[in-house]
């Protein structure tokens, strides 16, 4: 049954920032992209890179390894060499916080 996990504050993820964490066993990246946050999962599914060390652009997240860029909406890769989409998460913002549901 998913439940809803507390991920950091609004404060600490600014327009255009990543920012990785890991709850349990998920490992999970959000993303604030004009205002808006996403959530994804944290690791590539190309290169098992972490994409909070990557780059926040108009198309997505890009991947610091092999360029790989993923849609923040439906997770899915832009280009090669992923072929394997993200998973993507529910967020909701509650007094400042941000939570993912799991």
């Amino acid at each position: 049954m998913p439940q809803w996990i507390k991920a950091c504050s609004l404060e600490q993820i600014k327009d255009g920032q990543l920012f990785g964490f890991q709850n349990d066993e998920k490992k999970i990246l959000l993303a604030n992209q004009k205002g808006k946050i996403y959530a994804t999962d944290l690791i590539c599914t190309h290169a098992e890179a972490d994409l909070s060390t990557g780059i926040l652009s108009e198309e997505g997240v890009r991947c610091p390894l092999h360029l790989s860029v993923f849609n923040l909406q439906d997770g899915k890769p832009q280009n090669l060499p992923a072929e394997t989409p993200l998973r993507t998460y529910n967020v909701k913002i509650r007094q400042n916080e941000i939570y993912v549901e799991v």
